[in-house]
């Protein structure tokens, strides 16, 4: 007997940099969501696919959680309250390597306040960086947290260990459904966005504390490059600003003698490509948007 197709939306929320974007590009099985090591990377809700014989996930990445301290961080969370609301599970990830705190607690709160009824699934993420009995005291630690009602699994984005376990529980937990995109497709996110945020993550790269809240990035305009022949292939001009608060943190995206931004555009090259499957010729610029994350105007130029 063949089983009811079930489908549905699915978010991964927890404190910053706790594996969220990396557990969606492990499931997804390609780099769709900005993984780095800095909190508060993600900024925009990243859909990625997962389609089986049986059943279809539809992943929404959020930004993390947190308490806000300036408009775009009240902005990012009012973004990931309105995605509680709207989706079917809800996995609340939990590293294996640090113990649970207020913050954990207070997301938890959060979410029981907004979506009551939403599905929880408990997750110990990075369960490669510690021992069994760690792993094993952490996943008593989140299910005391979430109540005895939440399944909890572990898993390893980075080695893949129970991901399969974990894809099985999600669609175990979904209702019966049709698919709500074609077998194949990996996001619906649309080209640009996904241009700028590997851009931004390839501009946070070995960067100080201060700049990942700093750093914005516009994609001006996608020209496909005139003139070429078949044998060469198609070429994008993609031209880009890259925003920062201020003329210090200017120097520091562009680097000495325009070396580091060099790097940057070479880096997300590298990966937008491997997605799209066509060259990119990239024209970046590095422009002071003074304390644009206060700004309500600046706020809505720049996309949020």
């Amino acid at each position: 007997m063949v089983s009811e197709f079930r489908s549905g939306f699915v978010c991964f929320v927890g404190r910053p940099n706790t594996g969220k974007s990396t557990l969606t590009n492990a499931l997804v099985g390609s780099k769709i969501a900005i993984t780095s090591s800095r909190p508060q990377t993600t900024r925009h809700a990243i859909r990625g696919i997962v389609s089986r014989d049986d059943a279809q996930i539809v992943l929404v990445d959020t930004p993390g959680l947190h308490r806000p301290r300036t408009l775009l961080g009240q902005r990012l969370n009012d973004l990931v309250k309105d995605t509680y609301s709207e989706v079917d599970v809800i996995g609340i990830t939990i590293p294996a390597d640090e113990k649970i705190g207020p913050g954990d607690r207070w997301i938890v709160q959060q979410i029981k306040a907004v979506a009551p009824r939403t599905k929880l699934i408990g997750i110990v993420t990075k369960i490669d960086k510690v021992s069994r009995d760690a792993v094993a005291q952490q996943l008593v630690a989140t299910s005391e947290l979430l109540g005895e009602d939440a399944d909890v699994v572990p898993v390893s984005a980075k080695s893949g260990e129970q991901v399969g376990v974990l894809v099985d529980l999600i669609v175990s937990t979904l209702e019966p459904g049709p698919a709500f995109y074609p077998d194949g497709e990996l996001t619906d996110e649309p080209e640009e966005t996904l241009m700028a945020e590997l851009i931004r993550e390839a501009a946070l790269e070995g960067l100080g504390d201060e700049l990942p809240h700093s750093l914005a990035v516009v994609i001006e305009e996608i020209v496909p490059r005139e003139g070429r022949t078949e044998k060469q292939g198609e070429l994008l001009d993609v031209h880009a600003i890259l925003y920062v608060e201020r003329p210090s943190q200017k120097g520091i995206v562009i680097g000495k003698g325009g070396a580091r931004l060099r790097e940057v555009g070479t880096a997300a090259r590298t990966q937008i490509e491997r997605i799209l499957g066509t060259r990119i010729y990239f024209d970046l610029h590095v422009k002071v948007a003074k304390d644009w994350q206060r700004d309500p105007k600046q706020l809505g130029r720049l996309g949020f």
